[in-house]
């Protein structure tokens, strides 16, 4: 069995522990062990990237771009390799991985472009004589934490704005599906990225993750993942003084008026409850459909998710993956038991035999928004259908949480789609669309407490991971 060891400093470190790198499609296949970091691996990467901070961010962001640029192009030659990787370790479709590793390219590419891309502004000084530049520096060295479920993409979009503005990197990525991140620490190496500026930590959040958050030395946290744990780390942030970013959970409502597209309307649900096995932040858990049309949308939305193939993540045939592991599986479960206690009509959810953790797509019918079911983040492919009124009422369900990352509608009525981009509270808003799936060039983020700090992605990555420093000049 093959080992892969953490990256620190440019070199490959052997650690005492490791874990292995489990298919949930099969567990019998083990796609590798994969080092453990202590806290002293840890210690040695903040170091490593500290002592080149001062030459890596002042270098020309010619060299920053031709880095980026190399690592982008290798993944995407490599896409079909790197997908079928990242469906081996973390059961999405071969399809939805290979389609995750070509947006971890992209991102890796339009982040080269953003090195040479970073204004600043001069302006008058109310003195005379007097100039003002304004310009943007990098902070430091950034400890970023990723999870499972986007083993690629979400890495990407944290590293390559890191590096780009001239920042130094430890990356800790989930110890459920680690292969993905060690194949872009060792494409950055194969690129030419100097040695320390970016650092592969492997491991555990516990003592892993934990000693990256209290390290004196970092300076900033990019974290995705949960709300307790993102609450844990904003407290230590604070305690420390590390600036801090958080995207963790979402519970998005999807609303269909009378008037919606009935096909449409099924399939951007369909799509965004269920695929990659509604193990997505930005997943439609919420079904809000106005009265007049709920039994003929519930019907039809049974119907297709019944028919989903869920099955090897490698098979062609599978629409759907497994879940993630037993402790994800059990979760989900145990969400599908609740609903029938809380009085759900549930179809679907039952475990379905195999190499793997299988669930079929559940739908909780008779739902409302009071309900642990329809409230709490599931991460599964469970979808709580709640029938109300009018598109005041859905509006009033949809803002009705303490999440804010995605919401959709599905309508005809320009009226009412302008209206709800408006007044509905959250990040993103999908018109007639899946609430899942974002643009590698735009800003992904949320409000309430599904987000904290700035925006991730596109230009406005630049507002976490720069510093703005203000020079006054005698002319």
């Amino acid at each position: 069995m093959k080992h892969y060891s953490n990256l620190v400093a440019g070199e490959w470190v052997e650690e005492a522990d490791s874990v292995e790198n489990i298919n949930p499609s099969n567990t019998q296949d083990v796609i590798g062990k994969y080092a453990r970091a202590d806290t002293r691996t840890v210690d040695q990467a903040v170091a490593a990237a500290r002592n080149v901070f001062g030459e890596w961010s002042g270098s020309s962001p010619q060299f920053r771009h031709d880095i980026l640029e190399a690592t982008g192009a290798t993944i995407m030659s490599r896409r079909e390799e790197l997908g079928r990787l990242l469906s081996r370790e973390e059961g999405k479709t071969l399809a939805e991985g290979v389609g995750e590793v070509t947006r971890a390219a992209q991102i890796f590419k339009f982040f080269a472009g953003e090195t040479l891309r970073l204004a600043g502004d001069v302006l008058p000084s109310v003195r005379a004589g007097v100039d003002v530049l304004v310009e943007r520096e990098a902070i430091g060295t950034v400890g970023l934490i990723t999870p499972w479920n986007f083993p690629i993409a979400i890495p990407a979009w944290k590293v390559a704005p890191a590096l780009a503005y001239g920042n130094c990197v430890i990356l800790k990525p989930a110890e459920l599906a680690p292969g993905c991140a060690w194949e872009i620490a060792n494409i950055l190496l194969q690129s030419g990225c100097p040695a320390g500026v970016f650092n592969l930590v492997m491991g555990s959040g516990r003592q892993t993750g934990k000693r990256l958050v209290e390290h004196p030395g970092i300076d900033a946290i990019s974290f995705t993942g949960s709300v307790p744990t993102g609450h844990e780390i904003a407290v230590k942030c604070a305690e420390t003084g590390k600036r801090v970013q958080l995207e963790m959970g979402g519970k998005n409502p999807m609303v269909v008026l009378d008037d919606a597209d009935m096909e449409v309307a099924v399939d951007a649900c369909l799509n965004g409850a269920f695929f990659s096995t509604g193990q997505r932040c930005t997943a439609s858990s919420r079904l809000i459909v106005t009265e007049s049309i709920h039994d003929s949308f519930l019907e039809k939305l049974t119907l297709a998710a019944g028919k989903l193939v869920v099955g090897d993540a490698l098979d062609s045939s599978s629409q759907i993956g497994p879940v993630v592991d037993r402790t994800q599986l059990e979760q989900n479960l145990s969400y599908v038991a609740l609903a029938r206690e809380e009085g759900c009509t549930v179809t679907g959810g039952e475990v379905i035999d195999g190499p793997g953790f299988y669930q079929r797509p559940a739908v909780f019918a008779g739902a409302n928004n009071q309900m642990r079911s329809a409230r709490e983040e599931i991460f599964g492919p469970c979808a709580s259908v709640i029938r109300v009124a009018d598109y005041d009422e859905a509006l009033q369900t949809a803002n009705d949480t303490e999440f804010g990352l995605s919401a959709g509608i599905c309508t005809r009525s320009l009226k009412f789609a302008n209206h709800f981009r408006r007044n509905v509270k959250s990040g993103m808003v999908m018109i007639n669309l899946p609430t899942a799936g974002v643009d590698y060039h735009v800003p992904f983020g949320g409000r309430k407490g599904s987000s904290y700090g700035p925006r991730e992605q596109g230009a406005y990555a630049r507002e976490f991971y720069t510093i703005v420093k203000t020079t006054y000049q005698a002319a």
